[in-house]
């Protein structure tokens, strides 16, 4: 059973941005991670803020870094919408660009948030 997807993100305001007024999650709350806490579980010694944003059971855990994502890889996370076309529109909003990529006919749809997350998009059926 999942119970939460962790993040990072490198700025509070631009996490608060996509993630509730692009994603439409709710932020949940607010914590500190002591520098202690961090270098005990990731081998970072440094104090950082947690935001949570959930939607219907999904509820993502963004540890503030102050740093953008460089490296690439495949890491990224799925998120059912219920319009692709206002999700578009509020990326637009916000100078976010979007990605679609043809696969077996199909139009597949990929962001990536201020921080370098990657988000593929699916738009929920009736």
């Amino acid at each position: 059973m999942l119970k939460h997807i962790a993040l990072e993100a490198n700025d509070r305001r631009e996490a608060d941005i996509f993630f509730t007024e692009i994603l439409g999650l709710k932020k949940t709350n607010s914590l500190t991670i002591s520098a202690g806490l961090n270098k005990a579980v990731f081998g970072i010694e440094k104090e950082m803020a947690v935001e949570n944003f959930e939607r219907e059971g999904l509820r993502l855990e963004v540890f503030i870094t102050g740093t953008k994502k460089i490296d690439l890889s495949c890491d990224h996370v799925c998120i059912e919408v219920e319009n692709k076309e206002e999700f578009i529109k509020k990326c637009e909003k916000h100078d976010i660009k979007t990605n679609i990529v043809k696969k077996e006919g199909k139009d597949l749809l990929f962001a990536r948030d201020f921080s370098g997350n990657l988000f593929e998009i699916k738009e929920k059926r009736g």
